[in-house]
Order: C-alpha cells, then structure tokens, then sequence
C-alpha cells in the first residue's frame, strides 16, 4: 500500500486529495497542530505537527512516497513570511524519505502580459507580489533535487468550504442564493475548477508513479466559461457586478482587499489552460457536468 502525507487536509484542495488518495487505496496521514480538534475524514489518520516547523514535517513524512503540499495561509494573510518557508520544510521532508512532492498550482505565476492559452512551457513572468512567490515555489522545488509534480489548475470551487472566489464572493455559505456578485469583466473568459475532478486527477497522476518524471507539470482544463456567464447560469440568480471599488477604496487598510486588488487582472483577461498533454497521459481528464458540480457545490455550502 502506498502512504501520502497531507499539508493542509483541512483546506478545500488538501482534504479533497485526501480523501481521494483514500479511495485509491493509499494509506494517508494528515498533519495537524491540533489533531484532536481535526475534522474526521474517513480513512486519514491526523498526526500532530506544525508546517512551519521542520522538524514535524520531516518526522511526519518519513517513510512516505507523497507529500501533498496543500497548506496556505488563510484570507491570504502572512504570504512572504509563511508560504515559502513552509516549501522549504516540505521540501527537506521530501529530501529525508525520498518522496514526492504533489503541488497544487495556480495561475498566478502568470503575469498580466501573459497570453490567454497557457500550456506548461509558457513563460513565468508574475506581475503580482503573491505570483512572484509561487514562481518560487516551483523553482525551489525544481532545483532541489527532490521527485515533483505540479498540477495547475483555475479557481477553485466544490461541495466544501474553502478559501476560494465561488464560497467567498460569488455566493455566502449557508445563505440561499438570491443573487451572485460575479468579479469577471463582461465577455472575459474565466478557469474554474471542481474540487472532486481535480482530486481524482492528482491521485491518478500519483497512481503512475513509475511513469513520472523527476519534475513534472500538467495542466488540468476544469470548466472553461469563455465568456463569463456558463457559471453564473449554472448557479441561477440574478448577477450583480462586484463592488471592485470598495475593495479599491479598502485596500489600504485591510489586508484581504489589497491581495484581492493586485490579483483583479485574472478576472479583467482570460487565462485557458491548455491540458493537450494531461490527456495524453490519462487519456480523458475527469470531469463533472457543470450542473451537476454546482448543484453539489451549493448543496455542500448549505444554499440549497
């Protein structure tokens, strides 16, 4: 039985791997400072530990062939002095046993110059301050030496409340949804991502193992809605335009809306993943009717 080790399983995307590795038959433990207060999910054994404590995490992942590094920062806080330490703790964890890292990408190391269909060979040139940093990421892992393999993928969205722009701005959890603020530029094209799907393709990507090179990068499509209303239809309420300039007029003063504001350009241009070579390796990318993972999404966040 193969073992994974989960950074993050009580956020959205780390504890959708979670469960999914579970359900591929590996083995799967979870870190946690307070393991006793973690949310049970079936078949992970939580450890206590720290992610920004090294010494925990290479404890925690001996012996493992995964790392999932799904551990961020909530609301977007503290991202200079806690995200790239922590991928130096992974980073050591991964050196001690020999596993490999799986990192959940985003598109955020992509600049506003960027062209709208990325594939893995497009050129990182990050124009924000939070791209800059996950450029890093990859960089640092890339040159460690260390068996990685990222996934880049939209935003994200599932039955499970995250840190994401569909629980946090689109609609409230546990509200009914009587109208959307949608932040997108009327006609601009937007990535989503349904949790579950991405999940299943990360844990089939780890399942071919032996088929890995030692650093890869796939591209996982999700839902393309190529002008902005495909998502918005599937939810059903009226749309209203995002108050962009009140997060304007807050930013200088709380921290949430000044990350939000340097990251507006993903919502003014559209960035298509192009995953041409994902399908080359599993053959099909998995994928939920868009319907039907909205309907699970709403449901899973209590507005239905």
């Amino acid at each position: 039985m193969k073992t994974a080790l989960v950074l993050g399983a009580t956020g959205g995307i780390g504890g959708e791997v979670a469960r999914t590795l579970v359900a591929h038959g590996w083995r799967v433990t979870a870190l946690n400072r307070k393991p006793e207060q973690a949310p049970r999910i079936e078949g992970v054994t939580w450890v206590g530990g720290d992610a920004m404590v090294r010494a925990d995490v290479v404890a925690a992942a001996s012996g493992v062939d995964l790392i999932v590094h799904a551990v961020n920062p909530p609301g977007y806080r503290n991202w200079g002095q806690l995200v790239l330490p922590m991928m130096d703790n992974t980073i050591a964890a991964a050196q001690a046993s020999g596993a490999r890292v799986l990192l959940p990408g985003t598109i955020y190391n992509y600049g506003s110059d960027t062209q709208a269909r990325l594939t893995e060979n497009t050129p990182q040139r990050p124009t924000t301050r939070k791209g800059e940093i996950r450029r890093q990421m990859e960089e640092r892992l890339r040159n460690a030496g260390v068996k990685a393999l990222v996934v880049r993928a939209g935003d994200f969205f599932g039955p499970r409340a995250g840190n994401n722009w569909f629980s946090q701005g689109l609609v409230k959890p546990g509200q009914k949804v009587a109208s959307v603020m949608y932040p997108g530029a009327p006609g601009v094209g937007h990535a989503w991502a349904y949790l579950p799907d991405l999940a299943e393709t990360m844990a089939q990507l780890a399942d071919r193992e032996a088929q890995l090179g030692q650093f890869e990068t796939f591209h996982f499509r999700g839902v393309w809605d190529a002008d902005g209303t495909r998502m918005t239809g599937a939810i059903g309420a009226r749309v209203r335009a995002f108050p962009w300039f009140v997060v304007r007029l807050l930013a200088p003063f709380k921290t949430l809306f000044r990350e939000m504001a340097e990251m507006r350009y993903l919502w003014q241009q559209p960035f298509e993943l192009d995953n041409a070579r994902l399908v080359a390796f599993l053959g099909v990318e998995p994928h939920t009717s868009l319907d039907v993972a909205v309907r699970n999404t709403l449901t899973g966040l209590g507005c239905r």
